[in-house]
């Protein structure tokens, strides 16, 4: 494959998942790791082991910031003013950070989670208050969203470089937005049809959307979440494909 493509997956953001050695077994499939910063999940001890794991193997560190929502996992909406996010961010990504330097590391990006990044998808002012809250961190990051967005259009006006994601692990709607994770059908967990969806993805082709039209996007990295069933199985298929 000719374009080459980030492989990045959520983490730091359940303890089974360090525990039992999965965190480890997907990073060296992967080539960027977004680390969750307290809002919906992770502490600082969780946060140095990421930090440490990822420097050790040569993997960008990201932060994930969230809505402050640990009871949801950052996964229902929270009505909350622009300062308020704004706010939020900034203190999510600013700890992390603090925490890398403490290391002897760095962010390179940041990558919002969960409801917060889906309103980010279609709302020009949430997403502006993501952006405003990393830039009053380090304007240097890079952010990441959901490819084909408007939110990525915001951050470039506002200065940032961006990266357009696609999942190989989840499916799409015909509008290109992710299926709503409560559906049954909203994850895909077999390791073959991921790295199938995540290869069409990278080499911009139509794959199917759950209704079974035809859909295609221009990504700069393919997400892999930690927490899918079988994910280190799909970490090492979706790096076959895209590392071929």
């Amino acid at each position: 494959m000719n374009k080459q493509i980030d492989i990045n997956s959520d983490m730091g953001e359940i303890q089974q998942l360090l525990d039992n050695g999965t965190y480890a077994d997907i990073m060296p499939y992967i080539s960027s790791i977004n680390v969750a910063c307290g809002g919906h999940a992770g502490d600082d001890d969780m946060m140095i082991a990421m930090v440490v794991m990822a420097k050790e193997r040569g993997v960008n560190i990201g932060a994930h910031p969230s809505f402050p929502d640990r009871e949801n996992f950052g996964r229902v909406i929270m009505e909350m003013p622009s300062s308020a996010i704004i706010e939020t961010v900034a203190d999510q990504v600013s700890h992390l950070q603090k925490i890398a330097l403490n290391n002897g590391s760095f962010l390179t990006h940041v990558k919002p989670h969960g409801a917060l990044y889906n309103l980010a998808v279609t709302n020009n002012d949430i997403a502006a208050a993501i952006g405003t809250g990393v830039k009053n961190v380090n304007e240097r990051l890079k952010l990441v969203g959901l490819a084909g967005s408007t939110m990525l259009s915001v951050w470039r006006k506002m200065g940032f470089d961006t990266y357009g994601e696609g999942f190989a692990d989840r499916t799409y709607e015909s509008d290109g937005s992710l299926r709503n994770r409560k559906y049954d059908d909203a994850l895909i967990i077999i390791p073959t049809i991921a790295a199938n969806q995540a290869g069409k993805m990278a080499c911009n082709e139509k794959f199917n959307a759950i209704d079974g039209s035809q859909i295609k996007m221009d990504i700069q990295s393919v997400c892999i979440h930690s927490d899918t069933p079988n994910s280190v199985e799909i970490a090492k298929a979706v790096y076959s494909v895209l590392r071929l």
